[in-house]
């Protein structure tokens, strides 16, 4: 009633086994296959520009895009010296107009006398140094000599008699304002 089943007739229904040739088929083409793409591509490419380096790409271009975007020079610049007027607008005009923190006002002569009475080297000292809430001045936007200037303009405003600075000579002797400020020491 049942049929017996025989060990022959069970391996009948098994897979077919590939064959040595077909495995090695197999893997030679999966190797050579991206290498036969990568060749290919290159040849494109290479003929492109007919083996030569693109023009952007050359020394000279890549040189041209990686330059200085700026160039930094230290030293003295080369501008012409400002007025006491002009630095006193630019520099000591917020606090000197109104009177801030304690400065005396422009043109305020009950304000200026007691300054003005120490003498224009101690008055230049202080705004080179600083004083009370007056920061230093000194080493600043402008050179201790327009520094001078601005504190004539301002004092002589108030109704000192002051000379104003002369710009230093182009041989870089000393100023006279930054000489009196020296000897105020």
């Amino acid at each position: 009633m049942s049929d017996p089943h025989h060990p022959a007739d069970h391996d009948a229904h098994d897979a077919p086994k590939a064959s040595g040739i077909k495995k090695i088929t197999t893997i030679l083409v999966l190797l050579g296959l991206p290498l036969v793409v990568v060749g290919s591509l290159v040849s494109y490419y290479m003929g492109q520009n007919g083996g030569q380096v693109a023009a952007s790409m050359s020394e000279e271009a890549v040189m041209g895009r990686i330059q200085k975007v700026g160039v930094l020079q230290l030293g003295e610049s080369k501008r012409e010296p400002k007025s006491g007027e002009e630095v006193y607008k630019a520099q000591c005009t917020t606090c000197h107009a109104a009177g801030l923190l304690g400065a005396p006002k422009f043109g305020d002569a009950a304000a200026w006398a007691p300054r003005i009475a120490t003498g224009y080297a101690a008055l230049l000292n202080s705004a080179l140094k600083g004083k009370n809430n007056m920061t230093a001045q000194g080493g600043g936007a402008f050179a201790d000599f327009e520094v001078g200037r601005a504190l004539v303009y301002m004092a002589n405003a108030a109704g000192a008699k002051f000379e104003e600075p002369k710009a230093p000579e182009a041989d870089g002797a000393a100023a006279p304002a930054a000489d009196a400020a020296s000897a105020a020491k």
